[in-house]
């Protein structure tokens, strides 16, 4: 019974990481059109980096998720750290991103 929910929870951990993907690989593709669209110029390119780094911080959530997910059950010293240290780079990830976005507007 617990082996079917193990890989119930770490398959949908899975899929959501993949949608996190997903999402970082459509905004690069944004970024990308509007890069192109712009023709190179300044302003097309802050555009293209708002638009991945709107796109990477939408991901980080879904990230974060799967990482919940899969150590849920915070049972060892190694899976606790895993989780604080994915937490901290997903803090830090998200402030610098956050930042850098207020300084192109």
């Amino acid at each position: 019974m617990m082996a079917g929910l193990d890989g119930l929870i770490d398959g949908a951990a899975v899929l959501i990481e993949f949608g996190g993907s997903i999402i970082i690989a459509v905004a690069c593709v944004r970024g990308l059109a509007s890069l192109i669209a712009g023709q190179g110029s300044h302003r097309a390119l802050v555009r293209a980096r708002l638009v991945v780094a709107d796109g990477v911080i939408a991901a980080l959530g879904y990230k974060t998720a799967a990482t919940l997910l899969k150590t849920i059950e915070l049972q060892t010293w190694t899976a606790i750290g895993m989780f604080s240290t994915i937490l901290i780079f997903r803090t830090v990830i998200k402030r610098v991103l956050v930042w850098e976005e207020a300084r192109l507007q």
